[in-house]
C-alpha cells in the first residue's frame, strides 16, 4: 500500500540488532510513507544489546539499506543518537554519508509551530544518575521479549490473530511505569515551555501519545518493538500518530488518541486508589 507523500516522518526506538526488533512491519512503513524529512530521534540501533547478544537479520540489513537510499536521493534524513546508541553522540555535527548527525533538531512545521525533537533520555532520572539500574531494566526486558517469542508462537498455534507484547502489557500494567510516563512528560513539557517552542516530539520511553501537556504539544513516537508507531506531518502541518498493523498501516484518529490518554488517565487513578 502506498500513501501520499508526507512532508515528514519522526520514528524511534528501532533497536536494531535485538531480536525484539520488528525491522519487517517498520520496512513496510518506510514503503507506505516516503517524505521530505525523515528525523530518526534515537534508539534506532541497541548498542547496548549487541554488547550481549547481536541479533541482526537480513530484515535489519534492509532498514538501514532502505534508509541509507531515502537520504541519497534527496529526502533530509537527520539522525538524533538516544541512549542505547549514545556512542554516536560524540560525532555529532558530522554527516554519515548523506545523513546529518545532531544532538536535538527544532523542526519548523509547515503552519509554523515550532517543535523540539529530542530523543529524551535527558529527562529520565534513573538514566541519567542511575545507569546501572537501566541496564539491569534492560536485561530484563530482553529476557521479557524472549517469553514473548514463545508466547507468540503459541497464540498461532491456537489462531489467536494480531499481535501482542508481554513487554508492553507489563508497561501499561505496572503503576511505576505508569507514574514514571506521567512524570518524563511533565519534566519535557516544562523544558520546551522554557524555551518558548510550542512542542516536543520524543522517544525513549516506548510509549505512543500526541496530546496537550502542561499547555505544550506533547508526541511521542512510540517505538518499533512493541507498538510499531510513528509520527508523520502533512503539508498543511498537521501531525498524525500512525500505528502499523500487521500489513496495514492503521492513523489513530483524534478520537482515539482521546481515548488512549483516557485510559492513561484511569490508569494512573486506579493506581493512586491501590495507594489509598
Amino acid at each position: 500500500m502506498s500513501l501520499p507523500r508526507v512532508r515528514s516522518v519522526f520514528i524511534s526506538d528501532v533497536h536494531l540488532g535485538t531480536r525484539a526488533c520488528q525491522a519487517e512491519r517498520l520496512l513496510d512503513f518506510l514503503r507506505a510513507y516516503p517524505a521530505e524529512n525523515l528525523l530518526l530521534v534515537g534508539d534506532i540501533v541497541d548498542f547496548w544489546a549487541m554488547k550481549r547478544d547481536v541479533r541482526w537479520t537480513p530484515a535489519q540489513n534492509t532498514v538501514v539499506q532502505k534508509i541509507l537510499r531515502r537520504a541519497r536521493h534527496g529526502e533530509n534524513v537527520l539522525f538524533i543518537p538516544g541512549n542505547h546508541d549514545e556512542a554516536l553522540r560524540e560525532h555529532v555535527g558530522i554527516r554519515l554519508g548523506d545523513i546529518a548527525l545532531v544532538r536535538e533538531y527544532v523542526h519548523t512545521m509547515a503552519d509554523g509551530k515550532r517543535y523540539l525533537v529530542i530523543h529524551g533520555d535527558e529527562f529520565d532520572q534513573v538514566t541519567r544518575y542511575h545507569r546501572w539500574v537501566a541496564v539491569l531494566g534492560d536485561v530484563a526486558y530482553e529476557w521479557l521479549v524472549r517469553i514473548n517469542v514463545w508466547l507468540s508462537w503459541l497464540r498461532r498455534r491456537l489462531g489467536v490473530s494480531g499481535y501482542w507484547s508481554l513487554a508492553g502489557y507489563a508497561k501499561r500494567k505496572v503503576k511505576l511505569a505508569v507514574s514514571f510516563v506521567g512524570d518524563f512528560e511533565s519534566s519535557v513539557a516544562r523544558a520546551v515551555r522554557e524555551r518558548g517552542l510550542d512542542g516536543v516530539i520524543c522517544g525513549h520511553i516506548h510509549v505512543a501519545a500526541m496530546r496537550e501537556v502542561d499547555g505544550i504539544d506533547y508526541v511521542n513516537c512510540g517505538d518499533w518493538v512493541d507498538s510499531c508507531t510513528a509520527i508523520v506531518e502533512h503539508h498543511d502541518g498537521r501531525l498524525e500518530l500512525i500505528e502499523w498493523r500487521e500489513d496495514t498501516g492503521t492513523p489513530i484518529a483524534l478520537g482515539e488518541v482521546a481515548v488512549l490518554a483516557g485510559r492513561a488517565a484511569a490508569a494512573v487513578r486506579e493506581a493512586e486508589a491501590l495507594d489509598a
